[in-house]
């Protein structure tokens, strides 16, 4: 699972799994909704299986950009209003045979960077689902991502990281940090955060069920910045709301 960046300079989640059988049964469950809804995370209702054809979602809708079975489906989703923070994805599946099964590679598009840890914590459950429904277990019964593996993207994907920039007559120091928890349940846990009056916290919802915080604070100079110390004071943050 790695974090690049697209042609088009959004970023782009890449996961890749290996999968016991051949491209043609995986493409059946990629390809009718059915299956699909077996395990994507949106309910599909209809299909237009071609290049340009309209996928319809349950509250939004895409059209298929890419088509040639059973090797590559690739479609665009239209973010609906409520996704703020986002304009028109791309899910990419490519199957490439491997032995007696096949090498799937998935690829998620998007424009919202911050978010990237909690797409790629869900997406490895729902890929969890797909490889349980190919493989006939119907017994599997996903569970929700967990906070553990969350916060592991979140420092592997280097989004735990703040930026101190050039503003008038001083610097901003800014971190913008995806949560697992709701804003209500973080706002009671800020603790020392808010204890400092040139500090600014705005929560407001993010991905998943989780808030979105962004903490900015304004310094004299680069050296008063102390990325660390207020890297360590969210994650101090994060342990305290995910105790329980």
């Amino acid at each position: 699972m790695e974090l690049g960046t697209h042609h088009d300079g959004r970023p782009a989640l890449r996961i890749e799994r290996h999968l016991k059988h051949p491209p043609e049964l995986v493409w059946r469950a990629l390809t009718e909704p059915e299956q699909l809804n077996a395990w994507y995370p949106i309910r599909a209702l209809t299909i237009d299986l071609r290049v340009g054809g309209r996928i319809e979602f349950e509250g939004m809708h895409a059209v298929v950009t890419e088509l040639d079975p059973p090797k590559v489906f690739a479609f665009s989703e239209h973010a609906p209003p409520e996704m703020k923070r986002e304009s028109d994805d791309l899910i990419h599946f490519q199957l490439t045979p491997d032995g007696p099964g096949c090498r799937l590679v998935f690829t998620h598009v998007f424009d919202d960077r911050p978010a990237a840890a909690s797409y790629a914590s869900g997406w490895a459950v729902c890929l969890d689902a797909l490889e349980a429904l190919v493989h006939g277990d119907t017994d599997f019964r996903p569970g929700r991502p967990s906070d553990e593996h969350h916060e592991q993207l979140i420092h592997q994907f280097g989004l735990d990281q703040g930026t101190v920039e050039r503003i008038g007559d001083g610097y901003q120091v800014r971190f913008e940090r995806q949560l697992t928890r709701p804003a209500d349940v973080v706002r009671a846990a800020l603790g020392e955060l808010v204890a400092d009056p040139a500090v600014h916290i705005e929560l407001s919802d993010g991905t998943g069920h989780g808030a979105r915080l962004e903490l900015t604070r304004t310094v004299a100079s680069e050296a008063d910045a102390d990325l660390d110390g207020w890297r360590q004071r969210i994650e101090d943050l994060v342990h305290r709301i995910t105790a329980d």
